[in-house]
């Protein structure tokens, strides 16, 4: 049982986080954002846990920040408090979790010697984990330094409610589409914009370039 659940690590890890950035065309935004959306990120650290399992070190790091997220999770349930009260943790947590998680999937991919379906998995999950890096990244940006992103859909609400428009812009800049409906207009934001640009393509050029040389000479020996 277990032996099958680490092998389809990946799989988990990447329906986790397609959950993530698509429950909010299911449900509506406020409720996502304030019930659902703390519950699927601790999915998604535990779909880690199951993804390190074999990393002594990322394995126990994974459970301290599930611990310490689910802990957070429960007393804002018992004290009926906002998901705001606590957003400078759970943003520490997550984005401590996303850029370990992301640096070890690449070392994975960039290792595998065969090209199979966990490792086309694994570089999607990479791709998308850098994406999350990019959006606690601009959210804490928001929080700390209110207004450094004009054009926000809801702006002038609840910073919650913002976050669901920072995940989209998040993927957009990433993806370097620009649409240019979300603006960074401070000096930090404008640079966090330029560094995840940058960082969306090069791992399109090398880590993907790399995986499809790999699956392509192995194709031709066969």
């Amino acid at each position: 049982m277990l032996a099958k659940l680490y092998s389809n690590r990946f799989t988990f890890f990447l329906c986790s986080q397609i959950a993530i950035l698509f429950g909010s065309l299911i449900f509506p935004i406020v409720f996502f954002e304030e019930q659902l959306m703390p519950v699927l990120f601790l999915v998604n650290i535990a779909a880690g846990i199951l993804l390190m399992a074999r990393h002594k070190f990322l394995f126990w790091m994974y459970i301290i920040f599930f611990t310490t997220s689910l802990i957070i999770h429960g007393f804002d349930i018992v004290q009926r408090n906002s998901l705001e009260n606590n957003l400078v943790v759970r943003f520490g947590v997550y984005f401590l979790f996303y850029v370990t998680v992301a640096v070890s999937i690449i070392k994975q991919v960039w290792k595998a010697k065969r090209v199979n379906k966990n490792v086309i998995i694994g570089l999607m999950s990479g791709y998308i984990s850098i994406g999350f890096i990019a959006f606690f990244m601009f959210a804490s940006i928001e929080l700390f330094q209110e207004n450094s992103f004009q054009g926000l859909l809801i702006q002038g609400l609840p910073f919650v409610e913002k976050l669901d428009s920072l995940l989209y812009y998040s993927y957009i800049t990433m993806l370097t589409i620009g649409y240019g409906d979300i603006v960074p207009v401070t000096p930090i934001a404008q640079k966090a914009a330029v560094l995840i640009g940058l960082v969306g393509q090069f791992y399109t050029v090398i880590v993907t370039a790399v995986v499809v040389e790999k699956y392509i000479r192995h194709s031709s020996n066969e």
